[in-house]
């Protein structure tokens, strides 16, 4: 396939869903109950119109972002999502490659199936994202195994302790733990494709079913197709303040809470002493009807110091989408879908083009912005009226 051919993350949705089973497309592109939440994430973009300045000379631009001492190349970063090799085959690996290649961070996400000492030869400087129990003697030896891998940013997430209502995977036989059918076999064969890239290669080169082996210290894990002693979420509903309080005396490295919607709960965590808060709704997967990250974000920057890091994911597939963010405040953004339908696609390869076409975007819109450096991009670019 001619990469060059595809221009837009759009294009790269539409071929993704000719290349994945319709359950499996499902899954990457569905939401919960009446996908209110996921629908909202997109419309919220329409409600911010841009403000461009003029004769402001922009022949250098500059794109490159500054977190915690680190320079990053482009202003986003790949954000976690789990069961991806359901998608290609060693689908971690690619995500992470191409992230290192272009100077952007990589999540890695707990309910990932490559381990994480794997991940360390694609991503040296990989983030770790975690469904946390509210149990200490888990959390523990998690935390050590993360350090063990030079992880320094622990990114918890906060908006998962029960699982969602996600009808559509029901509808479409697609269930975690994963239960074969025959119609996802029929779906398979009718997608020759992704049965050799995916179903074939895995069984074929690491001769056994996936594991979810980064979710606890075990390097073991459990089977993508087998309930875990406890159940798939055991503990997750346990998990509080207090134990974040806890972790922030054991971890050395940086912490970052995922799935933040409220102010207060940003105001807490700086006041704890975390390291950042990453505006979520889960893309649309939890809480069906909740508000969208977009409009979320500037009541959440206002209730933190301005140096204290605000970050954001949840619908973005355009370079002026990330503008917006930037310029209500917003640090970074992190991409899951997006990059997701690249590796989908063509793996390490499609990844890499979506990256490179969201940065060509960025910088092209840069300038007619009339703004030569992201750092600069603030809220008199932009007008903001949230959907009612």
């Amino acid at each position: 396939m001619n990469l060059e051919k595809l221009l837009s993350v759009a294009d790269f949705e539409q071929q993704a869903r000719s290349v994945l089973p319709r359950a499996v497309f499902g899954y990457v592109n569905g939401g919960t109950e009446d996908c209110l939440t996921l629908d909202a994430n997109r419309a919220a973009f329409r409600s911010v119109q841009f403000r461009p300045r003029g004769l402001v000379g922009v022949a250098e631009r500059s794109q490159e972002v500054e977190l915690w001492g680190r320079r990053y190349r482009h202003p986003f970063g790949i954000a976690p999502m789990g069961v991806t090799a359901m998608c290609r085959h060693r689908c971690e690996w690619d995500l992470a490659k191409a992230a290192t290649d272009a100077a952007i961070p990589f999540i890695l996400s707990g309910l990932s199936t490559l381990p994480m000492e794997q991940v360390r030869g694609a991503a040296p400087d990989f983030w770790y994202q975690g469904y946390i129990p509210g149990d200490r003697e888990v959390i523990r030896p998690l935390m050590e195994r993360l350090q063990a891998n030079g992880v320094d940013v622990l990114v918890v997430t906060i908006d998962t302790p029960l699982g969602a209502n996600r009808e559509n995977n029901q509808r479409n036989g697609f269930t975690i733990p994963f239960k074969f059918s025959s119609g996802l076999l029929w779906d398979g064969v009718r997608h020759p494709s992704w049965s050799m890239n995916v179903f074939a290669r895995t069984l074929l080169t690491d001769r056994q079913i996936p594991r979810f082996c980064n979710v606890l210290a075990d390097h073991q894990g459990f089977r993508i197709t087998e309930e875990p002693q406890g159940g798939f979420r055991h503990g997750r509903d346990k998990l509080d303040w207090t134990h974040l309080a806890w972790m922030r005396d054991v971890w050395r490295g940086r912490i970052v809470l995922k799935g933040v919607a409220h102010p207060a709960d940003a105001r807490r965590a700086e006041h704890m002493g975390l390291d950042g808060v990453i505006v979520s709704n889960h893309g649309g997967r939890q809480l069906d009807g909740a508000q969208a990250s977009l409009d979320a974000l500037p009541a959440v920057v206002a209730a933190v110091s301005p140096t204290f890091p605000v970050l954001i994911d949840g619908g973005f597939r355009r370079g002026t989408d990330i503008l917006k963010a930037i310029a209500l405040g917003a640090r970074m953004v992190f991409l899951g879908r997006s990059v997701l339908y690249g590796a989908a696609v063509a793996g390490e390869a499609g990844v890499s083009r979506v990256i490179d076409i969201l940065s060509t975007e960025i910088d092209r819109n840069l300038g007619l912005l009339g703004c030569c450096d992201v750092k600069n991009l603030d809220k008199e670019y932009v007008v903001h009226q949230p959907m009612i």
